[in-house]
């Protein structure tokens, strides 16, 4: 039975589950998911950095029978009462707010430290008073730090690197704390640069792929941080929606109260990132001259290479990535493609 099929067998069952970080990149791939198969999800956002627009097209997509089995709860989970609006009556919470960006977590920790930790700590406190059976959280690839390894294997860190690295560490050490004095069931994923629709191309702390994509579809000059030799594990959206599923209904125990790599297994540099880009573009008939993208700085606070061993996640959850980054790549700058194309249709 393939991972795909395995799932749908267990979501046959309906269950509640709370997605912080609802509106967001992540989080609305995790609740278009859950609705499809009949689950009950509980939305908590504050919009802080996710987009109404999410939810709206995942209720477009899921159709207005599945949307139904939606609730959505407008908060902050910096405020303890929110958290435990959202988290009452719930089986499975899957955490995905927080504040990413080391470039943000250096100009601004405080702001960081008390959305990822202080607001961390509370859901999981929510969770914990809740009974959920269990609680699945992002954790993140910068938790490694300066460890010089490759691939990254969980049982091995260095120091973090930025504020943002603190902060998700920090989330690990609480999880286990939480599984050994109140027997609160925890997983971690340890995300490697995670990209696909809806992720916001704006801002001063957009991700590489949304923002090169727009760029180029705007006729715009894109630049790379450093040489453009640095690599990453870059891992497409389903990818770590199938991890989130897995490690919420994962039945061994030996599981449990653990943290997984999600990725591929892969490296890409920035520089082959950017030359897939636009030859998916000219394959959708944009006139893309393949520009030479603008070197500058190396960015502070960001590792030199980055790739992931996804065997514990294999082993013990089950997890098989579906996308390659070259496939999900092609599905990315597709769907940027329509986006922007219906956009023009509109501004006409």
């Amino acid at each position: 039975m393939s991972t795909e099929d395995a799932l749908a067998a267990q979501l046959q069952h309906q269950r509640t589950w709370l997605v912080t970080g609802a509106a967001g990149f992540i989080g609305s791939h995790l609740i278009e998911t859950l609705l499809a198969h009949g689950q009950k999800v509980v939305g908590l956002d504050n919009f802080s950095t996710g987009h109404r627009s999410n939810l709206d097209q995942v209720r477009r997509c899921v159709g207005e029978s599945a949307w139904s089995n939606f609730r959505f709860v407008e908060g902050d989970i910096r405020a303890m009462d929110d958290c435990r609006r959202a988290v009452a009556g719930c089986d499975f919470v899957l955490h995905q707010a927080a504040l990413g960006s080391v470039p943000r977590s250096l100009e601004d920790p405080l702001c960081t430290h008390q959305s990822n930790v202080d607001g961390f700590l509370h859901m999981l406190v929510a969770a914990r008073d809740a009974g959920v059976q269990r609680f699945v959280y992002a954790a993140s690839s910068s938790t490694y730090g300066d460890h010089p390894a490759l691939p990254k294997v969980e049982a091995q860190i260095g120091k973090p690197l930025s504020p943002y690295a603190v902060t998700k560490y920090v989330n690990e050490l609480y999880a286990e704390v939480f599984a050994r004095s109140y027997g609160q069931d925890c997983i971690g994923l340890r995300y490697f640069n995670v990209f696909g629709p809806r992720q916001d191309p704006f801002g001063a702390y957009a991700a590489v792929i949304p923002r090169w994509i727009e760029q180029l579809l705007r006729g715009e000059a894109c630049a790379i941080n450093g040489d453009g030799e640095t690599s990453r594990d870059f891992c497409y959206v389903d990818n770590a929606v199938q991890a989130n599923l897995l490690a919420a209904l994962a039945t061994d125990s030996a599981a449990a109260n653990q943290v997984y790599n999600v990725a591929v297994g892969g490296r890409t540099t920035l520089n082959e990132l950017f030359a897939l880009i636009c030859a998916n573009l000219q394959a959708l008939g944009v006139a893309v001259a393949e520009p030479a993208p603008h070197y500058r700085e190396f960015r502070e606070g960001d590792v030199r290479h980055s790739q992931a061993d996804i065997s514990k996640a294999r082993d013990l959850l089950g997890y098989a990535p579906a996308y390659t980054a070259a496939q999900g790549l092609q599905a990315t700058v597709r769907w940027f493609w329509q986006q922007h194309s219906q956009q023009k249709v509109v501004n006409q």
